[in-house]
């Protein structure tokens, strides 16, 4: 019984198959560099010991749909998949589900169209999540395959924390409101901290820190997404990378008024210049720690609004929650930078918050706590996995559709 998930970047592609009676990896890969002169595909092949084999090559991939076709040649090269009957599903990850999608969906002709009508909220991923989907289903017609949605896990968020202060009738038109995203791993993560605490996720309230390249933050309330700190487009919230976050909106109306900047030329200002690499120049927090190391103070401000930046969200979402019994760290930076998840912890004793410093350096691969003893606060570093959440949901869904036509033809 396996599953294929595939996550399509605006330019990258991963992809994993599992087999879904032990949730093992199969096999796993990643495009990069898709549409550049030269793209890098690197591959895995695992054995039953979880070790693995390795390829690498180089390649010219134009376009989303050379990656596909070549993931699909290299599943069946590698004899990762020896037989289409082995794959009971394809689950897709698709960024912007709008306020269509609040359940994985099984993927018709429909469902692809509404996909293409929120490309304007989306206009770097839902275009290539189609077509990976698009190639997928002309490599494997038979296969039933299934969209993940970003957005998903957050459509628990009530009104009052996802509506903006617009006028009703511009915001209903135009489709604004906070959809969030990172929900596939926000979802993942959550699941995870539940069977680390031995408790039903309905019983734990949390804070989860996804930190990577993209960062976000959540509060979960009984399992479910209360409030997120992305909102109608993935730039609001934490200081990222190439992304500034929060950020008043009248430094936008500035810039177009005040500047020759174009529209378009202060949106990639927002998106590609701006976070880290605005600050410091680089976007990579290995590089920007280990200018700070260095002595570069650009670098150390650029950390220091980062890591400021954490904290007044863990101080927001533990005004919202009833009681917080965990905060989670997540994703790239989350999960390798204890000089981050440090600086982000500092001083907040008075919330319960304490990090044991010994702990936090020693982390492991595996999920692990970091918070010390006396603290009233849980605090873990675990590591997320968004290809097998895909799988699970994908999982999911087509069981749901099984069970429902089932009771419809007794």
């Amino acid at each position: 019984m396996n599953i294929l998930a595939i996550n399509s970047g605006s330019s990258s592609i991963k992809f994993e198959l599992f087999d879904m009676h032990t949730s093992a990896p199969l096999a796993s890969g990643l495009s990069e560099s898709i549409g550049e002169p030269t793209s890098q595909q690197s591959y895995r092949l695992y054995k039953s010991d979880g070790s693995y084999d390795e390829l690498s090559e180089t390649i010219a991939l134009k376009n989303h749909e050379d990656g596909v076709r070549r993931i699909a040649q290299w599943l069946v090269e590698s004899k990762a998949i020896k037989d289409s009957s082995e794959l009971v599903g394809i689950g897709h990850r698709v960024v912007h589900g709008g306020a269509e999608f609040s359940q994985p969906t099984r993927i018709n002709t429909d469902v692809m169209a509404a996909i293409r009508q929120l490309i304007p909220l989306a206009p770097l991923h839902n275009p290539a999540n189609l077509r990976g989907i698009e190639v997928t289903l002309a490599e494997w017609p038979d296969i039933p395959q299934v969209a993940v949605f970003d957005t998903a896990f957050h459509h628990t968020i009530p009104a009052y924390a996802h509506h903006y202060a617009l006028p009703a009738n511009l915001a209903r038109e135009q489709k604004i409101r906070r959809y969030g995203f990172h929900g596939t791993s926000h979802q993942f993560v959550s699941t995870a901290l539940a069977r680390l605490l031995d408790k039903p996720p309905n019983e734990i309230n949390s804070i989860v820190l996804h930190l990577g390249n993209g960062a976000s933050v959540t509060a979960v309330r009984g399992g479910q997404s209360i409030d997120t700190s992305m909102g109608m487009t993935p730039l609001e919230g934490l200081m990222m990378g190439t992304r500034c976050g929060d950020i008043d909106p009248g430094v936008i109306l500035h810039l177009l008024q005040s500047t020759d900047l174009s529209a378009s030329e202060v949106d990639s200002t927002l998106n590609k210049k701006s976070g880290l690499k605005g600050i410091c120049g680089a976007n990579d927090m290995r590089e920007v720690l280990r200018r700070v190391n260095e002595g570069d103070q650009q670098a150390l401000l650029a950390v220091e609004m980062y890591a400021y930046r954490i904290k007044k969200y863990i101080g927001a979402y533990s005004a919202v929650l009833p009681h917080v019994d965990a905060i989670v760290f997540t994703a790239g930076i989350g999960e390798h930078s204890p000089e981050i998840r440090a600086r982000a912890c500092a001083d907040l004793e008075h919330l319960g918050i304490h990090l044991d410093s010994q702990r936090n350096v020693h982390v492991s691969s595996d999920s692990c706590a970091i918070h010390a003893d006396n603290s009233r606060i849980k605090i873990f570093v675990i590591p997320t996995n968004e290809e097998l959440e895909i799988a699970k949901q994908t999982l999911h869904c087509l069981r749901e559709a099984d069970s429902t036509t089932t009771g419809r033809s007794s």
